[in-house]
């Protein structure tokens, strides 16, 4: 469960619409059209310092997913009572989302 959490988390975190405000604070995007006519999207850090490692963190859905299963798993060890809940809902989103994907195909 706290694996299912955990992507769930990352996937909120790094590209859900709803966290794009923290996002936009840490990061730019910069476009760069290529040879081929297509648009490359490049992300990084904003800024200096912790904003822009912390830009770079976020931009990677390796770190980001990373820092959730460890947070939810110290939570979850720490504070069973108020993580469990937690872990469970973004568990059920996580398989959900999994198979909406899968039914859309």
């Amino acid at each position: 469960m706290i694996g299912l959490a955990a992507f769930r988390c990352m996937r909120l975190i790094v590209f859900d619409l709803v966290s794009i405000k923290l996002r936009q604070y840490f990061q730019v995007e910069e476009e760069h059209e290529l040879a081929d006519g297509t648009v490359e999207v490049i992300i990084s850090g904003k800024g200096t310092g912790f904003r822009y490692i912390f830009g770079e963190m976020l931009a990677c859905h390796w770190c980001v997913g990373m820092w959730s299963s460890i947070g939810l798993y110290i939570g979850y060890v720490l504070a069973p009572v108020i993580f469990t809940p937690i872990i469970g809902v973004l568990a059920i989103a996580a398989l959900a989302g999994i198979i909406q994907v899968i039914l859309s195909k």
